[in-house]
């Protein structure tokens, strides 16, 4: 016997006695019969483009706790979550994180806030930017983002109103979104708006990289083989590198303007975000490595906007298709309109917090289409765990879907598969029932840092929007949703007509 084959014997008769293991300790979990042996199921589930569908038939057919894997359950019972996603530290992240740091030929792959396993350091690298995204420190960015919208304005003005031309604007709340975080972290936008498209590829990159990580979170053992392969990576490029490209750069630049001019040659600079991550890593330069404005930066490029545009386009595609939501939302613009300034180029953010049912409307398109469509994986302790009465062994991995959970009909009501902003506006008991249960970003000591940023561009945008035109939307059918992990939509296509 060759060397090769006994190595290759010892590996199989490990994975067999690893699938014994796993299928014995969770033999009376329900699922499908293959995912009791393999989570290639999971990963051909995903490649469908329709996973989170797929999850919830799965729900349906055998019940709140399902087996997507051999070690692998999936819950969909509401009250599992202050278990699964406690406020203190003890339940991790899984390996299905690390398929999701991004990973640039060299090194380690680079631990992000939201995808670090290790729980202490995840505190460290929080620590220092939470504060940052506090909707009082996001709120200081709203004549910047302001600026922005003017942009948009004029763009959508010369290039659509003027000759009622059909044109997707999907594709320009989407540029909205990646323009606005640019102008927040570098105080320089990426020029998207001005030729209304992307010609730095990072778009593409960033679908690319999270369309090509997402597979693999399912059968993490292979993201070093196809993905963090140094070997493989001397060879081509890796699919985070032109993401890394656009980070380094924009540091890079902020570098030279200071030891050039200075920070008092660069009066906005010493606003946004890159300024403050810096400043934030010289406070804790003891606590911090030199490599957390890279990774906090990046955070801000890939995840900061992509979010936010799948919640702009889901808001706005029902809005379109629904009229009476739309008549709805348009009248309590217009009734503050003369008497609060959102007559204004872009309303301003006091006016419209306080709108009840653009509120409304923003958190049914979050929960309706949430921007990650998977379950957020953690892994239980070695003392075991006991949830909504279900002994669940050490080392088991357990996940709810956000998509799963947000059309929870017991909490979200009979039509929970519809869009339907009044749920929102219910008595505040069973408000505050729905938002606890929300799990669109996430929930517990993880929850997404980015939250009030994207909450704040939805609603600056929309009441732009609604304000400045008469939006109609064309060729409905045309309108497609695909989920990667991440939430990804195309071909909204509209025609708008300015307002008198």
């Amino acid at each position: 016997m060759t060397a090769s084959t006994f190595a290759g014997l010892i590996l199989g008769l490990y994975l067999l006695y690893a699938t014994i293991v796993s299928y014995r300790k969770l033999w009376h979990f329900p699922g499908p019969v293959w995912a009791r042996f393999t989570n290639l199921p999971r990963v051909r589930w995903l490649q469908t483009g329709r996973s989170h569908e797929i999850h919830m038939e799965l729900h349906d057919k055998y019940g709140s706790f399902v087996r997507l894997g051999p070690n692998m359950i999936s819950i969909s019972d509401p009250d599992a979550l202050p278990a699964v996603y406690p406020s203190k530290l003890g339940v991790k992240k899984g390996n299905f994180y690390r398929a999701l740091m991004p990973f640039v030929g060299k090194g380690e792959p680079l631990p992000l806030v939201f995808n670090t396993r290790d729980e202490t350091f995840h505190r460290v690298l929080r620590k220092p930017i939470a504060p940052l995204y506090t909707m009082s420190n996001v709120l200081t960015y709203e004549n910047t983002v302001g600026r922005v919208l003017d942009l948009l304005v004029a763009q959508l003005d010369t290039r659509f109103a003027e000759h009622q031309r059909v044109f997707d604007l999907g594709s320009w709340l989407q540029l909205f979104a990646f323009e606005s975080m640019a102008s927040m972290t570098f105080s320089k936008r990426y020029g998207f708006l001005e030729k209304g498209r992307d010609d730095t590829g990072l778009l593409y990159a960033i679908r690319t990289f999270l369309k090509k990580a997402s597979p693999i979170t399912q059968i993490p053992w292979a993201d070093f083989l196809w993905n963090k392969n140094p070997i493989v990576a001397r060879l081509m490029a890796t699919t985070a590198q032109p993401i890394m490209d656009v980070v380094m750069t924009r540091i890079h630049q902020r570098q030279q303007e200071v030891e050039n001019d200075g920070m008092e040659g660069q009066p906005e600079t010493s606003k946004d975000f890159l300024f403050q991550f810096k400043e934030a890593r010289e406070r804790y330069a003891d606590t911090v490595g030199p490599g957390a404005v890279t990774a906090w930066t990046f955070s801000n490029v890939i995840a900061g906007s992509d979010t936010t545009a799948v919640a702009m386009r889901t808001l706005w595609y029902n809005l379109l298709t629904r009229p009476s939501s739309m008549a709805s939302l348009q009248s309590g613009l217009s009734c503050q309109k003369d008497v609060d300034g959102l007559s204004r180029s872009h309303p301003p953010w006091s006016v419209i917090v306080n709108l009840p049912y653009l509120d409304a409307c923003v958190k049914e398109a979050l929960r309706l289409h949430p921007p990650f469509c998977l379950p957020f994986e953690r892994i239980v302790p070695s003392t075991g765990m006991t949830v909504c009465g279900r002994y669940l062994p050490p080392g088991t991995t357990v996940g709810m879907n956000p998509w799963v959970i947000n059309r929870n009909k017991e909490v979200f009501g009979e039509d929970a598969d519809m869009w339907r902003p009044e749920r929102w506006l219910s008595d505040d008991h069973s408000h505050a029932i729905m938002e606890k249960t929300m799990l669109s970003f996430g929930a517990g000591r993880r929850m997404c840092l980015g939250k009030n940023i994207a909450i704040f561009g939805m609603k600056k945008l929309t009441a732009t929007l609604l304000v400045k035109y008469h939006i109609r939307i064309q060729q409905p059918e045309r309108f497609m949703t695909e989920n990667y992990f991440f939430f990804h939509q195309a071909g909204l296509m509209a025609e708008i007509e300015k307002r008198a």
